[in-house]
């Protein structure tokens, strides 16, 4: 029996949540009430603000689109991040003391090459590429938003995965003392996320290191995390400490919490509804919440380029 004080699915990422006053506030025009109106001050900047954070220097992403961008509020405020707390602000407000230096990751698995690796070598020897995704998450919302990183395949070939390597399992860090979120029992923690090896391969697969020309705030899973830009969100496991080389498909964080909500593929498929509401439309974070709902895109508009790693799989029963 689940204990009383699990978070139930259906408090995932709600419409009601989305459509809060601070966006209705924004949306009236009444910025200047806007801290006021989401419950306290303090939300006039994001944490680890951008004046606090190294630029990086970047190059343009092969993938990137040109719609523009979400605001830095809109990406560094409403986040999803359990570790941190439920509340789409949650992240922002409890994440400004965690502490991500020095960080190291291990590497086992599968694979010639396993260790433990610092931030540095992991993220140092890559050219960054600035991407800008549209970047979605479990409920009938999405944002644009400007990733910075680099191809996760380029890293994994570093450790030289073998033929036994059919999927990549990765982890979060356990720390209940700087995580608050991880004193709750809401998912059965440390939050583990995995990948097919050819999911982890594909070139639009980041791990991404900043967002805006900046180095990643703690918010957005600073210092390591995944972009999976034809997935939901939920995929995109951040502040990554295990990278592990696997030969059976790994049990995912959401997928042992709520097996009928979120599959281990997860990707993008408006033809699929989630069992309590519809994937076929979306609405954009930052534009009125009076606006219409736009269509949802098959694989979130990348079927082009990642259709063919799904051929011959049921998306139904392999959601």
């Amino acid at each position: 029996m689940k204990p009383d004080n699990r978070i139930r699915s259906w408090e995932i990422t709600s419409e009601r949540n989305y459509m809060n006053r601070r966006q209705f506030v924004r949306d009236a025009g009444l910025a200047a009430g806007a801290a006021f109106a989401a419950g306290g001050a303090g939300l006039v900047l994001p944490s680890r603000a951008s004046a606090n954070l190294a630029d990086l220097e970047t190059v343009q992403g092969p993938y990137s689109t040109d719609e523009t961008p979400n605001t830095w509020e809109d990406i560094t405020t409403y986040n999803n991040f359990y570790e941190f707390g439920t509340g789409k602000e949650d992240p922002y407000r409890n994440a400004q003391d965690f502490v991500t230096e020095p960080w190291t990751v291990k590497v086992g698995g599968e694979c010639d090459k396993p260790g433990k690796y610092a931030y540095e070598d992991i993220a140092g020897p890559h050219t960054l590429e600035d991407r800008v995704y549209r970047h979605r998450c479990v409920e009938a919302w999405s944002m644009v938003v400007p990733w910075v990183g680099f191809p996760l395949g380029d890293l994994l070939k570093r450790f030289e995965p073998n033929s036994k390597a059919k999927y990549v399992r990765f982890k979060t860090l356990y720390d209940p003392d700087q995580m608050p979120g991880q004193r709750r029992a809401v998912l059965r923690w440390p939050y583990v996320e995995g990948l097919t090896i050819a999911e982890a391969m594909h070139p639009l697969t980041l791990m991404v290191v900043g967002v805006y020309g900046k180095e990643l705030p703690n918010q957005n899973g600073a210092p390591l995390r995944l972009v999976i830009p034809w997935k939901y969100g939920f995929k995109g496991i951040k502040s990554i400490v295990e990278i592990e080389f696997t030969s059976r498909q790994p049990k995912t964080s959401w997928a042992v919490a709520a097996p009928r909500e979120y599959g281990f593929y997860a990707n993008v498929n408006p033809e699929v509804d989630h069992p309590r509401w519809s994937q076929a439309r979306e609405r954009r974070i930052g534009a009125s919440v009076f606006a219409a709902k736009q269509p949802t895109l098959m694989f979130n508009g990348y079927a082009e380029q990642v259709a063919s790693l799904y051929d011959g799989l049921d998306l139904r029963k392999n959601f």
